[in-house]
């Protein structure tokens, strides 16, 4: 997929209408996998870059730090001059912030696109405990069925805590292990049963059904969103 950088829209040419159709080009790509509901990494990448140009706008000193350096022939001690030119270019910086306002609406309104169709998947998703639940939650299995197929992804999992602004955040990591089928005599139960005698490490794991009946793409957004999901479930 075409990415952008970090600073693109204000790197290079300060140029409404250059910046404008390399936004337009990449959100028709982004909006691209929308419509085939492939959600990741397009929606967190425009999520990414909303929240950095609004940071870039509102934030002054954001600005001095990440607006580009021309590097010219220049000896060190002289492109901190150029550097405060460009800064202070009244011309130069009204571009940018046109580039920046009209660039935060079109990406706004691609986020509320995705985020419509997560919410959409998010809706048709069920989790069930299989069998009974531990004390402990932290580590543990998970099937995932997606549509009307009779084939379980099963995946390792487990959760930790990370602080970040003095904020407590749960996060989740997964390994995927391995196709079953399903059927009268291979049940989720019997699955788990089966993991428990192969997988050692844990005598007793927690473990959960997530099913869908429509079919999602598994790794672009079926899995994500199943993640954070039982993420959510598993806290409540």
């Amino acid at each position: 997929m075409k990415s952008l950088s970090e600073t693109w829209f204000a790197e290079g040419r300060i140029d409404f209408e250059l910046k404008k159709y390399t936004l337009l080009a990449y959100l028709q790509e982004v909006s691209s996998h929308f419509n085939e509901s492939k959600l990741y990494p397009q929606l967190a990448d425009i999520i990414f870059h909303y929240n950095n140009i609004v940071a870039f706008r509102e934030n002054k000193k954001y600005l001095q730090e990440h607006f580009p350096k021309k590097l010219t022939g220049l000896q060190r001690e002289k492109l901190q001059l150029l550097y405060e030119q460009m800064i202070g270019d009244d011309e130069l910086m009204q571009e940018l912030e046109n580039i920046i306002h009209y660039s935060a609406s079109r990406i706004k309104k691609a986020i509320r696109n995705g985020t419509e169709i997560y919410e959409f998947v998010e809706d048709k998703i069920s989790i069930a405990p299989v069998g009974l639940v531990p004390l402990d939650t932290q580590e543990g299995y998970f099937f995932l069925s997606n549509g009307n197929t009779r084939h379980t992804r099963v995946y390792h999992y487990r959760l930790s805590i990370f602080e970040k602004h003095d904020e407590k955040y749960r996060s989740i990591r997964t390994s995927f292990l391995d196709n079953w089928a399903r059927s009268i005599s291979s049940t989720y139960e019997q699955i788990k049963s089966e993991l428990i005698r192969n997988r050692r490490e844990l005598p007793n794991p927690a473990v959960y059904s997530i099913e869908t009946e429509l079919n999602f793409p598994v790794e672009e957004t079926l899995l994500p969103v199943a993640k954070r999901r039982l993420v959510k479930f598993i806290s409540a």
